[in-house]
């Protein structure tokens, strides 16, 4: 395993075929923006449009397979995001690019950065419409890339690779460059259209520039934080904010990752979906100010109430201006999370503050009866007891999600993923390309039976590239999120279970080791025997932990 970046080297290059020119080529050209911005791992699935770009690459250019497009983006988005920076994607014309979309959305709204470089058919005959010609490629993944561009020559290409880079990072999300399979061997131009080599972005907030904010902050009684998807040092940011005011801080519903400590005394719970429910909570405060996030996240439009009282003054502060500009607030402050935190904490006076009712966690489930089935909470209490302080923790179980919110406290910066947009497919091949991008981390993913077959075929990347991911698969046979929403609504669902799916037998067919536990005691077992050697682990082990559907 390379110690860089955990992947291996490519092996076995070409013959040497492609017609030498004079001087450097497009694809020469690409390298070597590639190499400047430390694209030097291509995460793929191979197409005819790319032969000219993917053979015979450089010895520093190494190649990351992955058996389907979505597990493709959603292993270079976890890599991305452990590493803070942008990862390389290859995909095939429009085959590949609509295999992918849905892992490009969740890309965009869990902010990775992704430079994605799609195939096309050779601009010589695009005209044509040959076998595997892509429509409008650059528009067929929507709105969901951040930045989009078909050069309009081939010698333009190294040079809108190198903004989509930029841009990826600027926008902290996808952005997608086709390229013409022709334009590869074309020879570079000099004087070509190219992008700067660094980019410099300050981050400094003047206390003139929260004064507004400040002011609605002061003169609340009874303020409230809602916490996003700070990132890095933000949380400290964040920390320091809400213990200069004393006020209770939610996690918003459905986060992507945890923004605050869950064991901090000002920690107040996650917020409910429910609107019924949220609005109970947020009539609770007079100035409501969400961080990292849009005011507010919601689900189901279950009832046409108002989320927040009339004379409840809502502030939004994020670095995203799509966030803002949709929500419902008061004020919207567009600014760096972190430094506008820090900047509050100068000019804001120090308060006391009551701190919320400790959040009411549920005592651990005593172990099943003889003959009785695991539940879900049986394998969350039994991580949380034993889960490395360090781990990286990613989650994709829709109906155990609340049981896990409740039964494992995320106390770390960085300590929780989790799909942005509920895109299934992200928790299995996110959790194996952050395991890349942090190879000396413990990272542990607790998905659903049915969330893991929508990207089971990234087990054989990890098997290959010996990515040490540990993989529990809490398996109830069935869509128990989707039973329990047509129980809900009072109504027959049409889709059988599929109890017959054997999680680990489809893991072990991919090369990627698999164990299968039952009973209590096979559980406790397993994990004290797994756990204090997660950081460590060489290979992917997936655990499917079958339990009673709740």
């Amino acid at each position: 395993m390379s110690q860089s970046t955990g992947v291996k080297p490519t092996a076995g290059q070409g013959n040497g075929s492609r017609q030498a020119l004079a001087g450097p080529t497009v694809r020469d050209a690409t390298f070597e923006v590639m190499r400047r911005h430390g694209l030097t791992t291509i995460f793929g699935n191979p197409g005819s449009t790319e032969i000219a770009f993917l053979t015979d690459l450089p010895s520093d250019i190494q190649f990351v397979l992955g058996l389907h497009e979505g597990s493709v983006v959603g292993m270079a988005s976890g890599y991305a995001l452990a590493r803070g920076e942008p990862a390389f994607v290859n995909l095939h014309t429009a085959a590949g690019l609509g295999n992918a979309i849905n892992a490009i959305a969740n890309a965009r709204d869990c902010r990775a950065p992704l430079v994605i470089v799609v195939g096309q058919q050779d601009r010589r005959q695009i005209a044509f419409e040959p076998f595997l010609t892509g429509r409008a490629l650059e528009r067929l993944a929507g709105e969901y890339p951040i930045w989009r561009q078909l050069p309009s020559r081939a010698q333009d290409v190294p040079g809108a690779i190198a903004r989509a880079y930029h841009e990826a990072m600027a926008a902290r999300g996808p952005a997608l460059v086709v390229v013409p399979m022709g334009d590869w061997d074309q020879a570079a131009d000099e004087t070509a259209a190219g992008a700067p080599a660094r980019v410099l972005r300050p981050h400094g907030v003047a206390a003139s520039q929260v004064a507004e904010l400040a002011e609605l902050l002061d003169a609340a009684e009874s303020p409230a934080l809602i916490i996003g998807a700070p990132e890095g040092e933000e949380w400290d940011d964040v920390l320091a904010l809400a213990e200069h005011l004393g006020c209770p801080v939610w996690q918003e519903a459905f986060s992507r990752r945890v923004g605050f400590p869950q064991d901090h005394r000002l920690f107040a719970g996650h917020l409910p979906w429910q609107r019924r429910l949220m609005h109970d909570v947020l009539a609770l405060y007079d100035v409501v100010l969400t961080i990292g996030t849009n005011a507010f996240r919601a689900y189901i439009y279950d009832e046409p109430i108002a989320l927040v009282e009339p004379d409840t003054r809502v502030a939004v502060l994020t670095s995203e201006a799509a966030e803002a500009h949709r929500s419902p607030c008061e004020l919207a402050v567009v600014a760096p999370v972190g430094a506008t935190c820090r900047a509050l904490v100068e000019v804001l006076a120090e308060r006391s503050g009551t701190p919320p009712e400790p959040v009411r966690r549920p005592a651990p489930l005593a172990p099943p009866a003889a003959g009785e089935p695991l539940r879900p909470g049986h394998v969350l209490d039994a991580i949380a007891e034993r889960l490395p302080q360090d781990a990286l923790l990613v989650e994709e179980c829709p109906s155990s999600q609340p049981e896990l919110y409740q039964r494992i406290p995320v106390r770390i910066p960085f300590g929780f993923l989790s799909t942005a947009n509920g895109c299934l497919g992200f928790g299995l091949a996110g959790s194996i390309g952050l395991r890349m991008g942090l190879p000396e981390r413990p990272v542990l993913a607790v998905l659903g039976d049915g969330s893991a077959m929508y990207a089971i075929q990234a087990l054989w990347s990890a098997a290959r590239y010996d990515v040490g991911v540990l993989l529990v698969v809490l398996a109830n046979g069935r869509y128990a999120v989707m039973d329990g929403l047509a129980r809900r609504a009072g109504r027959a669902a049409p889709w059988p279970s599929f109890e017959s799916v054997d999680v680990g037998a489809v893991a072990r067919a991919l090369g990627c080791p698999s164990l299968r536990v039952e009973t209590h005691d096979e559980l406790i077992s397993t994990l004290d025997e797994l756990m204090p050697t997660l950081a460590a682990r060489g290979e992917p082990l997936l655990v499917e932990a079958v339990v009673a559907a709740e």
